[in-house]
């Protein structure tokens, strides 16, 4: 694919590129009902919805169903964005389509959710989409339980009932050079030497990170919380979180396999 193909009649090559400028003027227009504004916007964002289905595409779907349900992710977005919200519309029609994309892979999955599950969890997407819109970012888990009116537990076991299974055979490490798979990753937990000798020496590096990266672990992986929550807790951007946390994990599991 790398968006250089014909995909459901459509020659990506030859896609139009839109400038930011342009794109919030026919979001205006199409607003106000024009229908030709609103169809240059959906041709002028087709690289997008490719962009987003380049990440699905090792699953085995067909990417021409793909294609489709992300231009209904896409039209969704146009639809819905409020263009007096001060930002870009990539940032928050790549979540629509995405989201959209995601639907249609949980209810074609052969794992089985209960109604009431899926329907809170549908909700609690919905209300993720429309909180995102209103303040420009992801909403935390507690503002999402609070929309919906639900408790903050069953939000997120709805959420991770439709979670995408994992395969075994996947790496653990998705932004690392690193190629162990999950399979690898998994040990025996029973009380060997070995695993003392290993507790020991993740106590040993967690205790030579700095203040900051101690307290974010701990915020992450002791109090279940999210980057957005600890990034709010401690006054840094949500970037600089994943940063420091990946940087963390790093020193950590080079000092355990040094050992």
């Amino acid at each position: 694919m790398q968006g250089k193909v014909e995909i459901c009649g459509v020659n990506t090559a030859k896609l139009p590129v839109l400038k930011n400028e342009e794109t919030r003027e026919l979001l205006s227009r199409a607003r106000q009902g024009d229908a030709q504004a609103r169809e240059k916007l959906i041709g002028g964002n087709l690289r997008l919805v490719l962009s987003v289905i380049q990440k699905f595409s090792n699953r085995g779907e067909n990417l021409d169903d793909l294609f489709q349900v992300g231009c209904i992710g896409l039209i969704k977005a146009i639809d819905n964005f409020d263009v007096g919200q001060g930002v870009r519309f990539s940032t928050y029609g790549v979540p629509m389509i995405a989201g959209e994309i995601r639907r249609y892979l949980r209810d074609n999955s052969a794992l089985r959710v209960s109604r009431s599950m899926r329907d809170l969890a549908y909700r609690a997407l919905q209300a993720r989409d429309k909180l995102t819109a209103q303040s420009g970012r992801a909403p935390t888990v507690d503002e999402i339980a609070k929309a919906l009116g639900a408790e903050r537990a069953d939000v997120v076991f709805a959420l991770d009932a439709i979670a995408d299974p994992v395969s075994l055979s996947e790496p653990a490490y998705q932004d690392s050079d690193d190629g162990a798979s999950v399979m690898e990753q998994i040990r025996d937990t029973r009380d060997t030497p070995e695993s003392w000798l290993d507790r020991m020496a993740i106590s040993d590096a967690v205790a030579a990170l700095g203040e900051r990266e101690r307290r974010i672990l701990s915020l992450r992986y002791y109090q279940g919380k999210t980057q957005t929550e600890v990034a709010r807790e401690i006054h840094i951007s949500q970037a600089q979180v994943s940063r420091l946390e990946k940087n963390a994990l790093n020193q950590i599991r080079k000092a355990v396999f040094a050992q």
